[in-house]
């Protein structure tokens, strides 16, 4: 059975995009996941299919109502799969929990707009707050991409070679070490002998060496939670 994805939007033509390139879109093809997309705007009995209203004790935006939203969720055939509604204040969103989401059934994905939901339909469905990030985009549709991309390109068959995988940031706690490839030499940068010279446990060492330079330059908080672990074994 494939995985399976649900995606709750008001721009359901935006999908699947750019999901559907790449080692993504073959595996969507080859059904290695599957992907239904919900309008939530056709859940919607009000005049004019109206799904969103002003802010209560006011404010600037709409929120969406939340008999809309909780009609279209129950329209899904859930099947013991997470919903989760993009959210910037919800937890972020690591690869620890992508391997934990790419290890299930599949998702169901509510993509906000406006103000983002009324916080009781939040609370009467038992609704995931993800975040990808400290930022704000015009609505969830970018960031349920990204969430389902990290996802599915860890699920077995689509990537390839298991081993690129475990070797990617965060996957070890650290970043990644720094890349190269020919020519040897390019606008007077050298690709490091050490890459070159057959040895591999100097590679390995190399590569361990710059991870952990990188993480704890650029990712302190990355690098201290990576020493806690080491400290505790």
């Amino acid at each position: 059975m494939s995985y399976r994805t649900t995606v709750l939007s008001l721009f359901p033509e935006a999908f699947p995009g750019i999901l559907g390139t790449s080692i993504i879109g073959r595996a969507l093809e080859n059904d290695i996941w599957s992907l239904e997309t919900l309008d939530i705007r056709s859940f919607s009995d009000h005049k004019h299919r109206s799904v969103d209203d002003t802010p209560a004790g006011g404010g600037a935006g709409m929120v969406l109502r939340p008999d809309v939203v909780a009609t279209a969720i129950d329209a899904v055939d859930r099947q013991d799969r997470p919903l989760i509604y993009l959210s910037p204040r919800g937890k972020t969103l690591t690869q620890a929990r992508v391997r934990e989401l790419s290890s299930g059934p599949g998702v169901i994905l509510i993509c906000g707009r406006f103000e983002g939901l009324d916080e009781r339909v939040i609370e009467a469905r038992d609704i995931e707050e993800v975040s990808i990030g400290d930022y704000i985009l015009a609505g969830g549709e970018v960031a349920a991409m990204v969430l389902l991309e990290a996802v599915v390109r860890l699920l077995p068959g689509v990537a390839g070679n298991d081993l690129s995988l475990e070797e990617e940031s965060f996957e070890s706690g650290l970043l990644e070490y720094p890349h190269y490839t020919r020519p040897r030499v390019w606008e007077g940068r050298t690709t490091p002998d050490v890459l070159l010279s057959g040895d591999h446990g100097a590679v390995d060492k190399w590569r361990r060496e710059k991870s952990e330079e990188l993480t704890r330059i650029r990712r302190p908080d990355l690098w201290d939670a990576f020493k806690e672990r080491k400290e505790q074994g």
